[in-house]
């Protein structure tokens, strides 16, 4: 969480109205990711302007799911933007049913990442 600027935003890869904003409600929405994967391997960042690449492998309920997250830095070096890109479909898929009802126990968090 110390990379993220105050400020910071994840724009959601499974709703495009969702972004999810502040070290608060990502911290949420982080711990909830990431607590249901497994053998989460992140490769070498792409890049060395302000725009990068992180590409990631893990699974989750036994299915290989890929992520080639791009994010944003500030001119403190700090994360401003998040932008993940997952796939295959069907670990997406799964991905979001284990998801939902993790956020749906913040419900704030869901309501303020709908906000424009």
């Amino acid at each position: 969480m110390a990379a993220l600027a105050p400020d910071a935003e994840l724009i959601s890869p499974l709703s495009g109205r969702m972004v999810f904003r502040g070290r608060d409600d990502l911290r949420v929405l982080l711990t909830a990711v990431y607590s249901g994967m497994r053998d989460l391997e992140w490769e070498n960042v792409i890049g060395d302007g302000p725009t990068r690449v992180a590409v990631s492998r893990g699974r989750i309920a036994g299915l290989t799911i890929t992520d080639a997250l791009v994010f944003e830095l500030d001119d403190a070096g700090l994360i401003r933007r998040l932008r993940p890109h997952l796939r295959p479909w069907l670990a997406v898929t799964v991905f979001a049913l284990l998801l939902g009802p993790k956020l749906a126990a913040r419900p704030g968090v869901a309501r303020r990442a709908l906000r424009r």
